[in-house]
């Protein structure tokens, strides 16, 4: 057995700042990554093209940095309880170190995986990276159990003393040219294209893939928009977010670079205005580890709701107005407007998502888990935690002191776009309207009709007062 061990890559495509990696790397300088393309993954009906567009992109830069340092990072596609060991004996790694995830398919593959690695005297060793703090860490005082809400959850870990960035990685030695052989009979590929894996995605990204970009967009956040967070952030035609999402899902940046970045900027802050932008940005940090310690304890909540008059609740579910949903054709332009910017980019503004999820759920009347789905098809930073948790929120459906929840199209459009801006952005078509019917949405039928523009498929007035009605009986 040699010294090798190799490092598999999940939700942490980077080098820096990498808690398994660097852990790795403190035992031995021979340090191989590994990437498995997983068909229990790759294979599902709710993958979004653009998503592993991304994924692919953030892989490549990675591959690129493991050679920078002297290493490589290897590819194996198939299942990975079986794909893995293989390989790792193949190579007679002495170890294979990863980071852990909180979703429970992730935790059941990790356990067959180290199932199989032990039968072949291959020792594994894991770690939490993409938290600032590991499920467990933060509970209750009271009984010790994890919270259910998240105001005091963030009372309690934002008092948790938080772990600082790790040591960088300046060297690694790779395999050596023999080695590589036995690798690519023991099953190495090279990295595939998204078109070879079934995705077509050509449209531009938000933001590009990779480690450098990722550090760039978060430099060029703190250097700005930050400082404005707590108004712009809600705002869709203003570039007032991180838009890092996509970042994080795939863990291309730290979380611990993400929180010392506040911490620098908290120090610059001239203004009780600008303070409460980061400490707001900070606050949207723990909503992403609340939702992700959610998915760990209660995985019951990737299946449904959490809420027991949810459980059954009778959604109506007309596939007819779902369709128009998802394509951006209800008649309400703040919505359309929402749902053709997450078609054509994969990426929805978050004050967006809560309108669209609202109406899905409130005026339309459809179960939650189909809006959660149409998300996750499409979005390139879809995160199941995140997903899942925003969707139960909007639905009323989570966990939530406030269970009725209803936005306003108009009242939202009139608050978060009064100009129309972000509508006449992504409905090109009505552009010319007039702004009031734009924002509103109360569209005169001729105009309707000489735009081409859809009727509203419902009225939210009268969807409104059915949502309630029935929700009343679930709880009675």
């Amino acid at each position: 057995m040699s010294d090798l061990i190799l490092f598999w890559h999940r939700r942490d495509l980077r080098i820096s700042d990498n808690v398994g990696l660097a852990a790795a790397e403190a035992q031995t300088s021979k340090v191989v990554g590994l990437f498995c393309l997983d068909p229990n993954i790759l294979e599902r009906d709710d993958i979004a093209p653009a998503r592993v567009t991304y994924m692919l992109g953030c892989l490549q830069e990675l591959q690129q940095s493991y050679q920078q340092l002297g290493s490589q990072l290897l590819f194996i596609q198939g299942q990975p309880e079986k794909a893995i060991p293989q390989l790792a004996s193949a190579l007679k790694a002495k170890a294979i170190f990863w980071n852990l995830d909180v979703e429970l398919y992730s935790q059941e593959r990790d356990r067959t995986v180290t199932e199989a690695l032990k039968e072949k005297g291959i020792t594994c060793s894991n770690f939490w990276d993409q938290l600032l703090h590991a499920p467990g860490e933060v509970l209750t005082k009271s009984s010790g159990e994890p919270y259910k809400v998240y105001t005091p959850f963030w009372r309690s870990w934002s008092q948790h003393e938080k772990q600082g960035i790790t040591n960088k990685i300046e060297q690694l030695e790779g395999l050596t040219k023999a080695e590589l052989e036995i690798a690519e009979k023991a099953s190495a590929i090279a990295l595939p294209k998204a078109k070879d894996l079934g995705y077509d995605w050509d449209n531009p990204l938000l933001l590009a893939p990779g480690e450098n970009a990722a550090q760039d967009k978060l430099a060029e956040f703190c250097d700005r928009a930050i400082y404005c967070y707590d108004e712009e952030r809600n705002f869709p035609y203003v570039d007032g977010t991180s838009q890092l999402s996509a970042a994080l899902k795939f863990g291309v940046i730290g979380i611990r670079v993400l929180w010392q970045a506040t911490i620098d900027t908290l120090a610059n802050c001239r203004s009780d205005e600008a303070k409460t932008s980061v400490e707001t940005w900070q606050k949207e940090l723990a909503w992403r580890e609340f939702y992700q310690h959610c998915m760990f304890f209660f995985p019951e909540l990737a299946q449904g709701s959490y809420r027991d008059e949810f459980k059954d609740f009778p959604w109506e579910n007309d596939e007819t107005k779902f369709q128009a949903w998802c394509e951006g054709k209800t008649g309400y332009p703040i919505v359309d407007a929402a749902m053709r910017q997450l078609n054509e980019t994969g990426w929805m503004h978050n004050r967006c998502r809560m309108i669209v999820a609202s109406f899905l759920t409130k005026d339309l009347i459809i179960d939650w888990r189909w809006g959660e789905k149409y998300f996750m098809q499409k979005l390139y930073d879809g995160d199941l935690s995140a997903n899942n948790g925003g969707w139960q929120w909007s639905a009323s459906s989570g966990m939530d002191p406030k269970p009725l929840r209803i936005f306003n199209p108009a009242s939202q459009a009139a608050k978060f776009d009064q100009d129309g801006e972000y509508i006449r952005q992504w409905l090109p078509e009505i552009s010319s309207m007039e702004t009031e019917y734009l924002v509103t949405g109360k569209i005169p039928d001729l105009e309707r009709a000489s735009y081409d523009y859809p009727q509203p498929i419902v009225d939210h007035k009268i969807q409104q007062r059915k949502f309630k009605e029935l929700y009343k009986q679930q709880k009675n």
